[in-house]
């Protein structure tokens, strides 16, 4: 999933990405629960079944090449407005990808 709007491109200011204003910018959370278990997919690099902290760090650039990786005050923040279980990651029922 790639966004094509010039519009959507991500933050580049450290600590500036917020990941709810990102999905309602690119459209994610209107999607149908098949296209959004097609972007996790996409983001669960080693095919886990679960986005991890690791993965999550580089989150932007899976939707803009060339975009910042997330600090890791970011990505922590991510991970605790995603992990509805509190086990450190984020599975593919996870609320990530319709906040």
């Amino acid at each position: 999933y790639h966004p094509s709007s010039v519009s959507l491109i991500p933050p580049t200011a450290p600590e500036s990405f917020c990941c709810k204003k990102f999905f309602q910018l690119c459209g994610l959370s209107q999607k149908s629960p098949k296209e959004v278990k097609d972007v996790f997919r996409i983001l669960d690099d080693d095919h886990s079944g679960f986005i991890e902290e690791a993965e999550l760090k580089f989150f932007l650039q899976r939707f803009v090449p060339g975009a910042r990786v997330l600090t890791e005050r970011e990505t922590k923040a991510f991970l605790s407005a995603a992990d509805d279980d509190n086990d450190g990651k984020i599975g593919i029922d996870g609320e990530c990808l319709y906040l």
